[in-house]
């Protein structure tokens, strides 16, 4: 049946190429409707609780899409001086200038309150500042460096550097054109104050810097990543093609046949890609590296055998025959599994890895396509001669089976031994997920990140929405005590590093409008004059502040953010599980709020990833194993398949855990990601193996031989290839990229090291049951067997 195809397939070659052609241009259309990503959020389905629960709070209050600069004197400096006083007040300036800015928060504009005779004075901090006296300027700094509000969040302890918050009000609809302008903005507002200010520095970070970035890394990888892997791919297959031809012209044309088929199963799926709508997201700019390494996977295979045949005196239409005669079913089963590998990516909670998997899926399946159909047509096609001569790879792989065979016990045991050492490291893997943390050392973003939140605390948050029960009643003294409570609560746990709440507004107004006594440092304990109090100070608030930050619009409750140390998934979670908890015993059900913020999503969904793609993970292998089973019409290489599948993911992640011990979101989906490619080690050498026992009547140890001179070469070569293009992914600026394709690189090794040294003594045991004749399997069955003698022309 094979055979026909193939026949077929040379007699119709050039209508099977205008074929192929109309396929890829179709596909190509779609590329145009490719469109970057700009949001973090683009990781969550748009039902998500924990997202629902955070817009729920930003559509409360102020939203917290921000640009954060820190200002860094010259030369130690501190900020509290009149030159960098009235630098600071600069950029608070200019900041306002800045594309979509709502609101821009700094020291020198707080609105520090103080009593006027009967009346409450509200002004910023530090006007004018060269014009300031030194007493003024200390005053400045000891109002600065003890507010509540201030400290550690926009200055620190000693006022060595200082902060400028801009709320940004991104456009509905716009994000993606508005967050890399207010960036533009922000970087030219840098490079002028850096320029005029010489050893100044201005930091930029915050939310809307992190999604720029996110942006920038999607570029980054399509722009940089896959042109080099495009690149080693193709000098290791024409370093092989040469070897195996012997012919630069010959060597040449498989290669140019081998980036067809590439190009062709890249637009294929990037196109479909195009056509469903899918955005392009960090981990999505991994999809066409992933494509062409598993095309280049198919070519090799049919290009191998096609190799042999042709070094043995077969034409190049024989001989591509006889390649698809024997690969025809494991290319597609291959292909069959891996799509299901993939697909088991839907099973994760990030819609990023649905769009990797299935974009993935589409393009394997263009590979599949066009590697029995395009590339076999190319190969008849482009002129070539092969020079006949001994394969010594062949005798290379068959020596491999030989030591193999000659001591199965000691060599099962070893491995075994070895698989069970490092899947014994399995629990030292903790689950760490820091957003601020998904960008590389190297890249501005992450560096600028680090220094801000080592001297500046709580860049993580956990926010609460407190609610007082009805209209007006956020000043309501038993509301203000609980709320305070709650808040002291909060700055005791140690993940805390300090806490904005409404009621430290309170306390110092009570102070003021008592005379500015410190012992009237308390909430008020009259509710109609504290309303009083908050009416006085919302009147006396300059345009573009207000309280909309803290109190939501018909003041029935109040916002309270946990500032955070930098803290893993579990502590996060753990925080926000005592504060519900808490929140149950302590305050009336109208207080509740279970607590969120962008760093808790993260990390419910980091938890959620794990168990959700363990579960697809599970259900993908037993899929995988089940077409196996069936296809090769045997139970037992079914659940020989489902092992070795099995094993590499637990050693990898095992030593990941011995090296590493840190998984996050993007980790948790490589047990998905690489069940797709290590089975193809499996169908592919059991397929041989069952080739060689019932087409060649071959015994167990001779069908091993077999399988290993087949399909050896070929997986050697395709592994390099794997290993090499995901080991590239190790550069990505993005890290959860990075760790991913680092990981999946050693599973890709792990496996076929597993392949060829657990499975032949697997065979051998399950060769001895079934085979009663033989009592004791031969060490070598002579001269090693290779293709040329037992498969025949076909």
């Amino acid at each position: 049946m094979t055979l026909s195809f193939a026949h077929l397939l040379f007699r119709l070659k050039y209508p099977v190429l205008l074929g192929v052609a109309a396929l890829v241009i179709l596909a190509a259309q779609g590329l145009t409707r490719l469109e970057l990503s700009s949001d973090l959020e683009s990781f969550f389905h748009e039902n998500d609780p924990d997202l629902l629960a955070y817009d729920a709070i930003r559509d409360t209050y102020t939203r917290d899409d921000n640009l954060f600069f820190v200002f860094v004197p010259p030369n130690g400096e501190n900020v509290f001086t009149p030159d960098n006083l009235a630098t600071l007040e600069e950029i608070t300036a200019a900041s306002w200038s800045i594309p979509h800015a709502l609101r821009v928060d700094s020291v020198t504009n707080f609105q520090h309150t103080e009593a006027a005779g009967d009346d409450l004075l509200v002004a910023p901090l530090v006007e004018n500042a060269r014009q300031l006296s030194a007493a003024q300027i200390a005053k400045a700094k000891r109002i600065a460096t003890t507010e509540p509000l201030l400290l550690g969040r926009l200055v620190t302890t000693d006022g060595d550097l200082t902060a400028i918050n801009i709320t940004v009000q991104l456009p509905a609809g716009q994000r993606a054109k508005a967050i890399p302008e207010a960036v533009r903005a922000a970087r030219a507002l840098r490079a002028d104050i850096e320029a005029r200010h010489p050893g100044s520095r201005l930091l930029i970070t915050g939310k809307v810097a992190g999604n720029n970035a996110f942006t920038e890394a999607s570029v980054y990888d399509l722009t940089h990543i896959v042109p080099v892997a495009l690149l080693i791919a193709l000098a290791c297959i024409a370093g092989y093609l040469y070897i195996a031809s012997g012919s630069i012209l010959t060597a040449l044309g498989a290669t140019c046949a081998t980036i067809l088929v590439i190009l062709a199963s890249v637009i294929c799926g990037m196109g479909a890609a195009g056509w469903l709508g899918i955005a392009i997201t960090p981990p999505m700019a991994n999809a066409p590296t992933v494509i062409l390494t598993l095309a280049v996977a198919d070519c090799m295979h049919l290009l191998v055998t096609y190799f042999q045949a042709r070094r043995r005196g077969d034409g190049r239409e024989a001989a591509m025959a006889h390649s698809l005669r024997l690969n025809f079913q494991a290319v597609l089963l291959t292909s069959v599994t891996t799509v299901i590998g993939f697909l088991a990516l839907n099973f994760s909670d990030a819609q990023p890895f649905h769009d990797l998997g299935n974009t993935v899926a589409i393009g394997i399946a263009g590979a599949w396509l066009f590697s029995i159909s395009l590339l076999p047509v190319l190969m008849v096609i482009f002129p070539g001669r092969v020079y006949a001569d001994a394969d010594q790879r062949i005798g290379a792989m068959a020596r491999i089976a030989d030591r193999v065979i000659a001591r199965p016990r000691l060599i099962f045991f070893t491995t075994l031994t070895l698989i069970i050492l490092a899947t014994a490291c399995l629990p030292r893997n903790q689950l760490y997920d820091v957003w601020a943390e998904y960008f590389d050392e190297s890249t501005q973003i992450r560096q600028d990140s680090d220094f801000a939140r080592a001297a500046l605390n709580g860049f993580n948050t956990l926010e609460f929405n407190a609610g007082a029960g009805e209209s007006g009643a956020v000043v309501d003294p038993d509301y203000l005590r609980t709320l305070e409570a709650f808040a002291q609560w909060l700055g005791a746990q140690p993940e805390v590093a300090h806490v904005s709440v409404f009621t430290e507004v309170m306390k110092r107004l009570n102070r003021n409008l008592h005379g500015d006594d410190p012992a009237w440092h308390r909430l008020p304990a009259d509710r109609e004059l504290a309303a009083q109090y908050l009416l006085l100070y919302e009147f006396s608030l300059p345009f573009g502040l207000d309280l909309t930050n803290q109190v939501n619009l018909d003041k029935s409750a109040t916002r309270v953010i946990a500032g955070l140390h930098t803290s893993s998934t579990r502590e996060l979670i753990g925080l926000q599980e005592r504060a519900k908890d808490w929140q149950r015993k302590n305050a009336p059900a109208s207080f509740y709020h279970p607590g969120a913020s962008s760093d808790a999503m993260f990390a419910h969904m980091g938890k959620r990833n794990v168990k959700s793609m363990l579960l697809g993970s599970f259900i993908g292998l037993i899929a995988i194993s089940l077409v196996i089973g069936l296809a090769l019409r045997s139970l037992s290489f079914g659940l020989v398949s489902l092992l070795l599948n099995l094993l590499p993911m637990l050693v990898g992640f095992g030593l990941w855990g011995l090296l590493v011990g840190r998984v996050g979101l993007g980790l948790s989906v490589v047990s998905g990601l690489t069940m797709g490619i290590v089975v193809d080690y499996t169908v592919h050498l059991l397929s041989k193996y069952k080739l060689g026992q019932e087409e060649h009547q071959l015994d167990t140890a001779d069908a091993i031989r077999y399988a290993f001179s087949t399909v050896g070469v070929a997986l050697v070569v395709t592994t390099i290839v794997l290993c090499v293009n995901f080991g590239l992914l190790a550069v990505s600026v993005f890290a959860l990229n990075s760790e991913l394709g680092i990981l999946t690189a050693g599973i890709i090794l792990i496996a076929l090291l597993i392949d060829f040294l657990f499975l032949p003594p697997l065979l051998l045991w399950l060769g001895r049951r079934k085979d009663r004749r033989a009592s004791v399997l031969p060490a070598s069955g002579g001269a090693p067997l290779s293709p040329a003698t037992s498969a025949g022309t076909g």
